[in-house]
């Protein structure tokens, strides 16, 4: 994160910060940086609220909801999707 008068949030930063921004996981000032970036970055607002939009329909799933083959083939999808 930055501190006054250094560099400002990327939005890749911000992108890597959302699901602790959605979990209330951010210090008070990366909040901030990120309210801060999402109100003057039109691209990172919309983001932001297709990612609201997404956890709002998808809350009430479960584990159970999802057929086993559609969870595999996401697990199967996503597996190694951090090492890209």
């Amino acid at each position: 994160m930055t501190t006054a008068g250094a560099e400002q949030l990327s939005c890749q930063e911000l992108v890597e910060l959302v699901t602790d921004y959605f979990e209330g996981a951010l210090s008070p000032e990366q909040r901030a940086e990120f309210e801060h970036h999402i109100g003057k970055c039109t691209g990172c607002h919309e983001y932001v609220e297709q990612m609201r939009t997404t956890i709002e329909l998808t809350g009430s799933l479960t584990e159970g909801d999802i057929p086993p083959e559609a969870a595999a083939r996401l697990l199967d999808a996503f597996k190694d999707w951090r090492m890209r």
